[in-house]
C-alpha cells in the first residue's frame, strides 16, 4: 500500500540546512505518549528527609568533572515540587510520566533494613498525583544513582549487587506495585558500565578497561532477570504490571557500501545493543561477541575470555525475561571496519570499528548528538528483524540546545523529523512500536555537562528560588501532536 507523505521544510534556522519529510499520517488510537526525567537529575533534596548518600552525591562533592562545576544538590528541586511537575505534565497531556525512584532515598544504606518513610511518603504522593491527573506512572528503578556503600564495595562489578538489588525491587514492588504498572529495572546499563568518561572511577572498579565494562554489563543482565522472576512468582498474577531494561542504542550506518563495512556496522549493533537484548531474547550473548572478546584475549595474553559466561541456570533466567523492548534512542554514527586495527583492550575497542559523524549532519549542543532522522528508522526496522518482531517502547528520544532558549526551533525540528520516521516504520515497514517518550520533562542536571545543555520541553530557571517552570515552544508542539495524534496540521487517517 502507499501511503502519501506531506513534505515540509524544517530549515527554520540557521543549524537546520537540510530538509526532512514530515509524515501526515496520523499515530495509531493505541499509541502513547510520555516524557522522562531522573530522579538525581531534578530531585535535589540531596540530604534531606533521611535520604542516603549516592555515588553522584559523592562524585560532584568530593571530585572535579562537571563541567561547570555544579551537582544535583537542588537541581529542578522537585522533591519539594512534584506538584508543579505534576501541572505540567498535565498541562501536556501526556498517557504517563517515566520517572525514577531514588534508591537512597527509599533504602538510604542500600540495604532493606532500614527502609525510610519520608522516602515512601514521597513517591506515594508522587504515584497518587499523576493517577488523580490520569497520568499513568512508569517508575524506573534503576538511573545510575546507587548507593555510595554499594560503590564502595565494587558496584555493579561486585556480583552481590544483583543480590542487593533484587531486594530493592522487592520493596519497590511491595510498596508501589498496586498503582505502578509499568516498570524499568535499570537504565541504560551501556553507559555507566561501558562509555562514561569516568570509566573505573564511575563504577566503583578497580579492574582495568576490558574487564570492568563486561563483569558491570553480566551482572546487570543477572541483576535484571532475577527481578523479572521475582514479578512473575511474586507479583504479577495480583499487580498484573509489566517490566523491560531501557537499553541505549545509536543506529551504525555504515561508512561505505563495502562488505567489510557492512560488516563492521552489524558487528557494533551486536556490540552495544545486542550486549543486553540478546540475552534477554536467545539467552546468550550474541556469537560475535563471544567469538571475537575470545579471540582478542587470547592475542592480548589473556588465559580466559574476558567476557564472562553464563550458566545454564542463568541463561534459563534471562531468556525472555522483558515484556517489551525499551529503546532509548538519539543519534547515529558512521561505522567504518577496524579489524585489522588490533588495540588495547576495552569495550569500545572490542568491536574492531572506527565511528564518527558525517559533517552534514545537523548538529547539537551535545557534541555527541547529531541529527540523523533516518537512522532512527533503521534501527526500528533492525530491531524488528533481529529480534523477533517485539513491542518496541521508545522510552527515551530527545534533544540539546543551550541554555535560556524558549523559541526552541532545532528541538521542534528533532521531533518531527525524528517521529516522522517512526511512522514510517509503523505504517510501511510494520515495526511494532506502541509509545514515545520524549526526553526530558523539563531542562535538568545533565551529568559531567551539568547545566550547560538544556534537554527539557520546559526550561527551568534555575537562579529563582522556585525554580520557575516556564514551556518553551516545543511543550506546545509536543501538546498539539499528543491532542491532533498529528505531525501536521491535517492528517490523513
Amino acid at each position: 500500500m502507499l501511503y502519501s507523505w506531506l513534505t515540509v521544510v524544517l530549515c527554520l534556522s540557521l543549524k537546520w540546512v537540510s530538509c526532512y519529510e514530515v509524515s501526515n499520517l496520523t499515530f495509531p488510537d493505541s499509541f502513547l505518549f510520555g516524557s522522562a526525567t531522573s530522579a538525581y537529575q531534578i530531585e535535589g533534596a540531596w540530604n534531606e528527609s533521611g535520604k542516603g548518600i549516592s555515588r553522584w552525591d559523592y562524585i560532584t562533592h568530593s571530585m572535579k568533572i562537571v563541567l561547570d562545576g555544579s551537582n544535583g544538590d537542588v537541581a529542578c528541586d522537585s522533591y519539594h515540587k512534584y506538584k508543579d511537575d505534576i501541572a505540567i505534565l498535565k498541562e501536556l497531556g501526556v498517557n504517563y510520566y517515566r520517572f525514577s525512584i531514588a534508591w537512597t532515598r527509599i533504602l538510604p544504606d542500600g540495604f532493606t533494613n532500614d527502609i525510610n518513610q519520608d522516602g515512601v511518603d514521597y513517591y506515594n504522593n508522587l504515584i497518587d498525583g499523576l493517577i488523580e491527573a490520569e497520568i499513568q506512572p512508569w517508575v524506573t528503578m534503576y538511573h545510575w544513582d546507587i548507593p555510595q556503600v554499594l560503590n564502595y564495595i565494587g558496584d555493579f562489578n561486585n556480583p552481590n549487587t544483583s543480590d542487593y538489588m533484587v531486594y530493592y525491587a522487592d520493596t519497590l514492588f511491595s510498596l508501589f506495585g498496586d498503582r505502578v504498572k509499568t516498570w524499568i529495572t535499570i537504565n541504560e546499563p551501556i553507559t555507566f558500565c561501558a562509555h562514561y568518561p569516568l570509566g573505573s572511577l564511575a563504577l566503583g572498579a578497580v579492574l582495568p578497561p576490558g574487564i570492568t565494562e563486561y563483569l558491570c554489563g553480566h551482572n546487570v543482565l543477572r541483576a535484571h532477570a532475577k527481578i523479572y522472576d521475582l514479578y512473575q512468582r511474586k507479583y504479577k498474577e495480583s499487580q498484573s504490571g509489566r517490566i523491560s531494561i531501557a537499553l541505549s542504542a545509536e543506529y551504525a550506518e555504515p561508512a561505505t557500501d563495502s562488505a567489510a563495512d557492512l560488516e563492521a556496522s552489524e558487528r557494533k549493533l551486536l556490540f552495544d545493543f545486542g550486549w543486553f537484548a540478546y540475552p534477554l531474547v536467545y539467552g546468550n550473548y550474541p556469537s560475535v561477541m563471544i567469538d571475537t572478546i575470545r579471540n582478542l584475549s587470547s592475542l592480548q595474553g589473556y588465559p580466559f575470555s574476558r567476557l564472562p559466561t553464563f550458566t545454564l541456570e542463568e541463561r534459563l533466567l534471562l531468556k525472555g525475561a522483558y515484556d517489551f523492548i525499551a529503546l532509548n534512542h538519539y543519534t547515529t554514527s558512521l561505522t567504518a571496519d577496524a579489524s585489522a586495527d588490533v588495540k588495547s583492550p576495552n569495550f569500545l575497542n572490542d568491536a574492531l570499528v572506527n565511528q564518527y559523524k558525517d559533517s552534514s549532519w545537523e548538529t547539537s549542543s551535545a557534541s555527541w548528538l547529531t541529527v540523523y532522522p533516518e537512522g532512527f528508522r533503521k534501527l526500528l526496522v533492525y530491531i524488528k528483524k533481529t529480534y523477533n518482531n517485539p513491542e518496541i517502547v521508545i522510552t527515551e528520544n530527545g534533544y540539546a540546545d543551550d541554555p535560556g532558549v524558549l523559541n526552541d526551533e532545532g528541538r521542534i525540528n528533532y521531533i518531527k523529523s525524528y517521529l516522522s520516521q517512526l511512522l514510517k516504520a509503523i505504517y510501511e515497514d510494520g515495526v511494532n512500536v506502541t509509545a514515545y517518550t520524549a526526553w526530558s520533562l523539563m531542562d535538568n542536571f545533565e551529568w559531567y555537562n551539568g547545566f550547560t545543555v538544556r534537554f527539557g520541553l520546559y526550561n527551568v530557571d534555575f537562579d529563582s528560588p522556585n525554580k520557575t517552570r516556564t514551556a518553551k515552544e516545543s511543550a506546545s508542539y509536543y501538546r498539539n501532536i499528543i491532542e491532533t495524534r498529528c505531525l501536521v496540521d491535517v492528517c490523513e487517517e
